[in-house]
């Protein structure tokens, strides 16, 4: 019996829009949501619950990490693509995230 196909009817729609986080730095505000493209509205409010996640955790915090997941998962269902610019390499912090 060879394997079902693949469901077809499932299309993949387009951004609606991109979104990029940058971390500021340790002095708060820490973060910065800037709108590249898409609907201001979608953006706008996009932008007011991430703040709201990320407010006051900075990258190092272990609330941070449970967090950006929260914001990633919220980008994927407003469905805007989402770039993270933490001001250095994020390979480092997946290093460190690791248990031994």
């Amino acid at each position: 019996m060879s394997p079902e196909p693949e469901d077809e009817s499932i299309e993949q729609v387009p951004p609606v829009g991109h979104v990029r986080v940058v971390y500021l730095g340790p002095v708060a505000p820490h973060w910065e949501v800037q709108a590249v493209e898409g609907d201001p509205e979608v953006t706008d409010a996009f932008r007011d619950r991430a703040l709201a996640r990320l407010v006051l955790l900075p990258p190092h915090d272990p609330q941070f990490r449970r967090n950006r997941e929260r914001v990633v998962r919220d980008a994927e269902r407003e469905n805007l693509t989402l770039d993270w610019d933490l001001g250095f390499e994020e390979a480092e912090t997946v290093q460190q995230a690791a248990p031994l």
